[in-house]
């Protein structure tokens, strides 16, 4: 059996930047087995499953895999499903099982997503901060779709720097965001889920459904840009909306191919 995907660079204007996400369009759910050795083949930091829907609900489920675990909330493979099946549509609905529906939306060159919101608190964590290798303020989720610690580190270059025991870290079952003032964006941040199977997600659109309300607060406005500093590196758009974070950036499509099984 063919099964085709294609692969997205998301939240990127030009091919090899961003999160890369493969987006597969499946008649009907098979074995997750399946699901889960599709996703270690890509071996990308998520590979996203889509299911037409009829109900009304949304236009597809989706659900989001790594290469080791199924996750409960993807933004840059949203945004990567959303590039892919929006068609000539400006709106597409995705159903999901743990984050509510999500919708993206075209927005001039690019689109928009909006995610539920993570809120943090503070929250000592001394072999997160350890494991991560620096000294920073520790603030862990109270609220949200996903275990997430956010680490305020005072300038972009203590985020640059960071360099994580990996081994130690993934002994740590949250999405660590280590963040602070941005250089070349309002805000910078880089991400590490190694518990997850990924060391460091290039852009990571959940993270950010956590770092607009924390940094909305300490910036005084709603709106701000924002810059994952990772090796590939992606901007987007963040704006707080109530309990939503909308998320903006542009998609590219890279690879078209088939998997067969």
């Amino acid at each position: 059996m063919a099964m085709p995907f294609t692969v997205v660079d998301a939240f990127a204007d030009r091919p090899f930047a961003g999160n890369p996400a493969a987006v597969m369009l499946l008649d009907a759910w098979p074995d997750d087995a399946l699901l889960q050795s599709i996703a270690l083949e890509h071996n990308l930091s998520e590979t996203a499953f889509a299911v037409p829907m009829t109900d009304g609900e949304a236009d597809y489920e989706l659900r989001w895999f790594t290469p080791t675990v199924e996750i409960a909330m993807c933004g840059h493979a949203t945004l990567a499903s959303g590039h892919v099946l929006m068609g000539t549509s400006d709106v597409v609905r995705f159903a999901t099982r743990k984050a509510g529906v999500l919708v993206v939306r075209r927005a001039g060159d690019g689109y928009t997503l909006d995610l539920p919101v993570t809120r943090v608190a503070a929250a000592p964590d001394p072999a997160l901060l350890a494991a991560l290798g620096c000294e920073g303020e520790v603030f862990a989720s109270i609220a949200g779709a996903q275990e997430t610690s956010i680490i305020l580190l005072p300038d972009a270059a203590a985020v640059r720097a960071c360099a994580p025991d990996m081994a130690a870290l993934s002994a740590c079952h949250v999405m660590a965001i280590v963040t602070a003032p941005g250089d070349v964006a309002d805000v910078v941040s880089r991400v590490f889920v190694p518990a997850w199977g990924v060391d460091e997600d290039p852009v990571t659109g959940s993270a950010h459904a956590a770092l607009a309300p924390f940094w909305a607060e300490r910036l005084g406005r709603d709106s701000f840009t924002a810059f994952q500093a990772s090796a590939r590196g992606g901007h987007l758009t963040c704006t707080l909306d109530g309990d939503r974070a909308v998320l903006g950036g542009q998609c590219v499509t890279v690879m078209r191919g088939e998997i067969l099984v």
